[in-house]
């Protein structure tokens, strides 16, 4: 029957509602909707080779990677203590502010207060806001390429164009300010500091992955540069401290000069929480003892390990002849490659390759296009050495198979 007739209720003509069609393409410009479509081929039996997880950003599963037992200790006694099982307050608790501004405070010339952080659920909501309360006709922002294409997405979604300037894989993923400094114009709203303050605009500083550098270069916060360009900063201790399911990020205002004030970014930014949801307030509870116990001994491990995982990523990848590594990865969790689609037979693309090598192989890697590189790969060497081991062998093995340079 249709519309409900013969079954007791009155049948209706028509239904009065529609999904939002502005969602519906949004879905391929997520880290997520990508590996959900390179992992639909797969097949795990029983038996067989477990699945090695090279496309994400997630080491915690890892024992290795086992976040800080303070960070632990921290979380049970706010649970414990039956004092965080309210509301917060639509900014956060007043004691995980000022615990995360003096945090923060550490890497900056000057003293963050606690009234210029605001806490969000984990930096993906810290990035919502900012373009939401960025929105306005005609706006544009500029990204970086590659880059995170939930930016792009959010962007689309409330109505700003985004604009992309290219990194520059020879010099280990540098800005190309020339080719930056073309795309702006009147209604670029955010960018890059001296040129931002030369073109009146302000600068986004995505720092989730903030003090996870092994190499010669040191992690320098943009605020540092707050009084050029007003910063933005938004992070969270998803990655430091390996815990992306507790969901506890910031914006943070690096403004000692006031304009976000002058302005009413910081207006905006009060509105969007008071409509919006809260990370949970027993994590807010834990803030400061998770900060004030964690060990820099915890940190060190962390550092130690990527830089063993990234050496190990280095090594192999030299060894895979239709893959090109430009630059040893010196910071982060992630390595980008590009592929030699002339050296592979019958591999479309690199959507198609990842596919290809998940169902074959059950390694899952993320395709380039995911972050805005078509025909590279972007693989995390954030995990156990001899499961990332395993799953660049397997890669070579696939690449091999399908090599067209085989005997």
């Amino acid at each position: 029957m249709e519309n409900g007739a013969g079954n007791g209720t009155a049948a209706v003509a028509a239904w009065n509602f529609a999904p939002n069609d502005a969602l519906l393409g949004l879905t391929a410009l997520s880290v997520r909707g990508t590996l959900g479509r390179v992992k639909a081929g797969m097949v795990v039996e029983d038996g067989a080779f477990p699945v090695i997880p090279l496309g994400h950003g997630d080491p915690s599963a890892f024992p290795c990677f086992r976040t800080a037992p303070e960070a632990v200790d921290a979380v049970a006694g706010a649970l414990r203590s039956g004092e965080h099982n309210s509301y917060a307050t639509s900014v956060g608790l007043e004691p995980a502010r000022r615990s995360i501004a003096q945090y923060l405070s550490r890497d900056l010339p000057y003293d963050l207060p606690a009234d210029d952080v605001y806490l969000t659920s984990g930096c993906t909501q810290a990035i919502e806001i900012l373009c939401s309360v960025l929105a306005r006709p005609g706006a544009n922002i500029l990204l970086p390429r590659p880059g995170y294409r939930f930016y792009e997405a959010r962007a689309v979604f409330n109505g700003m164009e985004a604009r992309y300037f290219d990194l520059v894989p020879e010099r280990g993923w540098e800005v190309n300010l020339d080719s930056l400094q073309a795309l702006a114009d009147r209604n670029t709203v955010a960018m890059i500091a001296e040129m931002a303050r030369k073109l009146g605009v302000f600068v986004i500083a995505d720092e989730v992955y903030a003090h996870l550098t092994f190499g010669e270069k040191k992690f320098v916060p943009m605020g540092v540069f707050g009084s050029v360009a007003p910063v933005l900063t938004v992070g969270s201790i998803s990655k430091r401290w390996a815990v992306p399911g507790w969901r506890l990020g910031w914006i943070v205002t690096n403004d000692p000069n006031g304009v976000f004030h002058k302005t009413k970014v910081v207006d905006s930014i009060k509105s969007y929480l008071d409509i919006s949801t809260d990370p949970p307030t027993f994590v807010q509870g834990a803030i400061p003892q998770l900060i004030e116990n964690t060990k820099e001994e915890f940190f060190d491990k962390t550092i130690e390990v990527l830089r063993q995982t990234a050496d190990i990523c280095w090594e192999k990848l030299k060894g895979i002849s239709c893959i090109t590594c430009p630059s040893k990865p010196e910071g982060s969790m992630f390595v980008m490659v590009k592929l030699d689609l002339s050296c592979l037979q019958d591999i479309t693309d690199d959507m198609d390759f990842c596919c290809r090598l998940a169902k074959e192989e059950l390694v899952v890697v993320l395709p380039g296009c995911a972050v805005g590189y078509k025909n590279w790969l972007r693989i995390t060497f954030a995990v156990a050495p001899p499961s990332l081991e395993d799953g660049l062998d397997r890669l070579k093995s696939f690449c091999s198979r399908h090599s067209m340079l085989k005997k």
